[in-house]
């Protein structure tokens, strides 16, 4: 059986050409895979637009239809950085459905990956920094209302501190939000997660994956999760372009199976996200994102034996 991805061509919209976000990378991941055999043609799992009431779980009502009817005030939509068209708000909640059926997958088999996802800077009362919905923010908040879990640990590992999602968590004690980012990278103003782990410029693997291993076990022991959500952002690779530290594609790599191993050793099933990455070469970035998917495979594939 083949790790369970969850994938949708509506994962990309139309964006301006020139616009910094590298939104082709969603499909040009998908692409890769396919051509590494990770998943056969047809072989993945396609959501459904989540409907408002998923969204309002980790949203506010009124921000929720701004969106919905293409009404978001024009400060709002520059502090998200995208145009607000229906591709983008149908491609936001694309991706936060994708990011629950993953959720779901990981629940069943143990393991599960999106080709989406990582939203975090997307907060209860609007969104920001390329993210109009919190995708896990959403995924967690239906599989609570559901009673389907009782205890969630999010592994936030992009870059940027997972704002977004401390701030739609931080009343909710069923969910613990860790975020390992660098220190003086966006935003400025950071949230307060669970436990936050500031990062000096320039960190390389080593010292990283040292870090990561202080906390993540920890984390389990003590908040003994019924899931994982993992954002596996590849902004802190060294050659990012909105990145400030400096892990390589072994790196990167390295700290993946760390994480997926981790928790499967203890039992705990896991979602993985795809989180930033920024290049202005789509295929250069895309690559760096299917480490995610290629690394899950070889650990899924062990776990079956």
């Amino acid at each position: 059986m083949p790790l369970p991805i969850v994938h949708h061509p509506g994962y990309r919209a139309p964006l301006d050409p020139n616009h910094r976000f590298p939104m082709g990378k969603f499909g040009r991941v998908f692409e890769i895979l396919l051509e590494e055999g990770l998943v056969a043609p047809g072989g993945h799992v396609q959501p459904v637009e989540a409907p408002p009431n998923w969204l309002r779980l980790a949203h506010d009502t009124a921000y929720v239809d701004q969106v919905m009817t293409l009404t978001v005030p024009p400060d709002v939509a520059r502090r998200i950085g995208f145009p607000m068209t229906a591709e983008v708000a149908r491609r936001s909640r694309l991706a936060c459905a994708g990011t629950l059926l993953t959720a779901r997958l990981a629940l069943e088999q143990g393991l599960a990956c999106n080709t989406a996802g990582g939203s975090h800077h997307a907060a209860r009362p609007h969104g920001a920094g390329f993210c109009v919905f919190n995708d896990v923010g959403v995924a967690a908040s239906v599989l609570l209302a559901e009673g389907a879990v009782s205890r969630i640990l999010v592994v936030d590992l992009d870059v940027h501190q997972g704002d977004g999602t401390a701030q739609i968590f931080a009343d909710e004690p069923r969910v613990f939000t860790f975020s390992m980012h660098a220190e003086k990278n966006f935003p400025a103003r950071k949230m307060q997660s669970y436990r936050d782990v500031p990062l000096p410029d320039g960190m390389e693997d080593a010292d990283y994956l040292s870090t990561l291993a202080t906390h993540l076990p920890d984390l389990l022991t003590q908040v003994r999760p019924d899931l994982v959500f993992y954002n596996a952002g590849v902004d802190p690779h060294r050659d990012d372009r909105l990145g400030r530290l400096a892990l390589s594609d072994a790196g990167i790599a390295r700290r993946d199976a760390y994480v997926l191993e981790t928790c499967l050793a203890v039992g705990v099933p896991l979602a993985g996200v795809l989180g930033g990455g920024y290049d202005r070469d789509v295929d250069v970035v895309a690559r760096r994102h299917a480490i995610l998917h290629r690394t899950a495979a070889g650990v899924f594939a062990r776990r079956r034996l």
